[in-house]
């Protein structure tokens, strides 16, 4: 797989992580606790030198033990080629630290900024010269899109689409010390 192809798909990851303050704690917990479970759906990079690709991205959520946040685990493919993907987002202090694959140190990427509201998460993702953002909004509780765009010049242009559906009921259990 090409390293954007790569970077792509793991700013796509994004889908299920995200920034905010901590003023607006509840909808980012309404959100982590929506995108918790199996979910699967095809993806297409709609600009660049890969245009056209297509691809299909296989997901697990689930909410971080300790704090407000998730993690994801899964793996995109294209034709014979699969990539794993791993993101992880929790709050930290004022906002939401979290890193894709291995993050921006590693060949990953870096969530620096963001959003979360109920039935949408906007965040900017940071590696090197690469710039960009990732929406992802709960179109119902089984069906989830996910634009990837990135900086170019003074313009976001999207690069990458993907819609998922969730491929498992919905589990949610809590633990009592």
């Amino acid at each position: 797989m090409s390293r954007i192809l790569k970077a792509g798909l793991a700013l796509a990851i994004a889908a299920s992580t995200g920034l905010s303050t901590p003023a607006f704690a509840e909808n980012d917990e309404t959100f982590f606790r929506q995108v918790v479970g199996q979910w699967s759906g095809p993806g297409e990079i709609v600009a660049g030198k890969y245009k056209g690709t297509k691809f299909i991205c296989d997901f697990a959520g689930t909410q971080h033990a300790k704090s407000v946040g998730m993690a994801l685990d899964g793996s995109c493919r294209v034709g014979l080629f699969s990539q794993p993907m791993r993101a992880e987002v929790v709050r930290g202090g004022k906002g939401y630290t979290g890193a894709f694959q291995d993050g921006a140190k590693g060949k990953g990427l870096d969530i620096v900024s963001g959003d979360v509201g109920a039935d949408r998460i906007v965040v900017g993702l940071d590696r090197k010269q690469l710039k960009g953002a990732m929406i992802a909004r709960l179109a119902d509780q089984d069906t989830m899109a996910i634009t990837v765009s990135v900086r170019v010049a003074s313009d976001l242009v999207p690069v990458i689409g993907m819609n998922l559906k969730r491929t498992g009921a919905v589990r949610q259990s809590a633990l009592a010390d």
